[in-house]
């Protein structure tokens, strides 16, 4: 019996269009690359509800006939390769001939579009990769294209779409990268009707400053170097601008954005004893190459491409960068790893006149007692560690009698009792009394806000406003009290619980957890809760007096799960007199 048939070009389409339209944000990545071969020199893109209801791509390149606006939705039509051979010297962006294919199978699409030397342009309407009307219509240079009602007969993947935030970020990313390797184009975003970039033709310097925000110009450092093999040009950020995640880390290979671990290590080791080993330096970096010495051929998305000397090319970069940052006089001031982390060890400092910060935990705070549990994620609590709930009861009861607790190299806390001795971890364990207050606080929005006597100002690029602007109401039900401005945030009050020496580190890396967040909308809240609790939470090693001790063992003992911290790594453990007996 034979059992192999051909699929039906309808089903074909539809396969292939999941490989190279994953999301809203793949199918403007693809448009825009098409208005960019068309020689367009103003680009502007109209989103509403995150690319559901309606993408659009308005450019003045050079048009399309009617015979061309109709092939360019069949599969493998394209006008950049005649044979095989082409595949090896492509310089444009793209050439597979099956971005428009894809969104024609999986949308409804409407497209106009004419040759600037003609009078009249053409007006098609295409549904599930058919055309259903096509006639002449009077329309600017250019082409424009209505994606609306995306993956509308592929309810699977439709319904496996992110938030309208998280799908937004990623139009936003997919629009910074195509803007980033095309200074000298206008390009406009605007969803919702709300015009959310706008950004003029500039030199690549502008460009980057215009995206990431004023703050960045003063930190970009020139990178220039001119081999045989490639041309690297572009800026790195200075050491003090390095963030603790990703985030501004762009490389473009003949003007298309790539991704590479391996180009990016490169960096990192031209960095190497400037930043701490958890920090990531910015980086905006052009690489020249003849086409013929790559492959780009080898990912749907051609965000990855194939060196034929990759070593050669990542010995190129980091001597180029390392260069640069010597060039320019960049090196680690005395207290540098102190200044990005805002880790400062009173300990180690013998003057006696500075006063010891203190735990903010009010024993006396019984929040919600009516509060129905929620539901905690599985990589939060493991299942051993519930089972020992009740062991741990008992051990409790029996302590808090006792006050005879000391600290232990300034990292953990001994507390005897009848069964031996209980060892907590003071960092852990102030996580986790952060992470249960916070979560029942924005749950119950009754956030307690300490006004700034002082309003601090913070700048932020225009994607890191975006983020917060989503962020606020939520941040408001913890206590921040912020007003978004034109480049900076104002903030005006904080959590009682937030030291403002921290502010900026904080709000940091709230947005760059939300900014790397995948998670769905019921998550949400639990997500901001692990975030504050984390960046709030004492340092690991950090001298407690006698009162912040047995604040911070009461407040954990009264969690609903003290002996895990929101990671599932334990706050504490038990260590019975019988085990401790085997070390004599």
């Amino acid at each position: 019996m034979d059992i192999i048939q051909l699929l039906p070009s309808h089903v074909a389409n539809q396969i292939a269009a999941g490989e190279v339209i994953q999301r809203p944000a793949s199918a403007v990545k693809e448009m825009l690359e098409n208005a960019l071969d068309a020689g367009s020199s103003e680009i502007k893109i109209f989103v509403k509800d995150a690319g559901r209801s309606l993408l659009q791509i308005v450019d003045n390149g050079c048009g399309m006939s009617t015979k061309d606006a109709k092939m360019c939705f069949k599969r493998h039509a394209t006008s950049k390769i005649k044979n095989a051979d082409d595949l090896f010297n492509i310089k444009t962006m793209g050439f597979r001939g099956e971005a428009m294919a894809s969104i024609g199978a999986i949308a409804h699409v409407e497209i106009k579009t004419k040759l600037t030397s003609k009078e009249l342009g053409t007006h098609l309407i295409i549904e599930g990769g058919k055309i259903k009307d096509s006639n002449d219509c009077g329309t600017a240079d250019g082409t424009s294209i209505k994606v609306k009602n995306l993956f509308y007969n592929v309810p699977a993947r439709r319904k496996f779409l992110k938030s309208d935030k998280v799908e937004m970020r990623h139009i936003n990313e997919e629009f910074i990268r195509v803007a980033l390797a095309n200074p000298n184009i206008k390009m406009q975003l605007f969803h919702n009707e709300k015009e959310v970039f706008h950004l003029p033709k500039s030199n690549f310097r502008q460009r980057i400053v215009n995206i990431i925000g004023g703050k960045k110009n003063e930190s970009l450092v020139p990178v220039k170097e001119e081999t045989t093999l490639v041309e690297v040009s572009g800026f790195v950020g200075k050491p003090e601008s390095a963030k603790r995640t990703r985030g501004e880390q762009y490389f473009f290979v003949n003007g298309r954005y790539i991704k590479s671990h391996y180009l990016h290590h490169a960096v990192n080791k031209a960095f190497e004893e400037l930043i701490p080993n958890n920090y990531f330096p910015s980086y905006f970096i052009n690489l020249v190459i003849d086409p013929q010495l790559i492959d780009i051929n080898i990912h749907p998305t051609k965000t990855e491409i194939k060196f034929e000397d990759e070593k050669a090319i990542y010995a190129i970069i980091r001597a180029s960068v390392k260069r640069s940052l010597g060039a320019y006089n960049i090196a680690p001031s005395i207290d540098f790893a102190q200044e990005l982390s805002f880790n400062i060890d009173y300990t180690k400092n013998t003057t006696n006149n500075l006063k010891q910060p203190e735990i903010k935990i009010d024993p006396n705070y019984t929040p919600f007692k009516t509060e129905a549990k929620e539901q905690i994620e599985t990589h939060e609590i493991i299942k051993e560690e519930k089972l020992k709930q009740s062991s741990f009861s008992k051990i409790i009861d029996s302590e808090r009698e006792l006050e005879d607790i000391n600290q232990i190299g300034n990292c953990f806390i001994a507390v005897p009792n009848k069964e031996g001795l209980l060892l907590m971890h003071q960092r852990r364990a102030h996580k986790r009394i952060l992470f249960e207050y916070f979560r029942k606080t924005i749950s119950a929005n009754k956030g307690q806000s300490q006004k700034l006597l002082f309003p601090k100002e913070i700048k932020f690029s225009t994607l890191d406003l975006i983020t917060i602007s989503e962020m606020k109401e939520e941040l408001s039900r913890v206590g921040f009290n912020i007003n978004i401005e034109k480049d900076s945030i104002i903030i005006t009050g904080v959590p009682s619980e937030c030291m403002q020496e921290n502010l900026q580190s904080i709000i940091e890396n709230l947005i760059e957890q939300e900014k790397n967040s995948e998670s769905l909308e019921t998550n949400h809240n639990q997500n901001l809760a692990l975030s504050l609790a984390k960046s709030l939470a004492i340092k690991k090693v950090k001298a407690l007096d006698k009162k912040e001790i047995m604040s911070l063992k009461n407040e954990l003992f009264k969690c609903e799960f003290p002996s895990v911290c929101p990671n599932g790594k334990r706050t504490m453990i038990q260590l019975k007199t019988s085990e401790i007996e085997k070390y004599f």
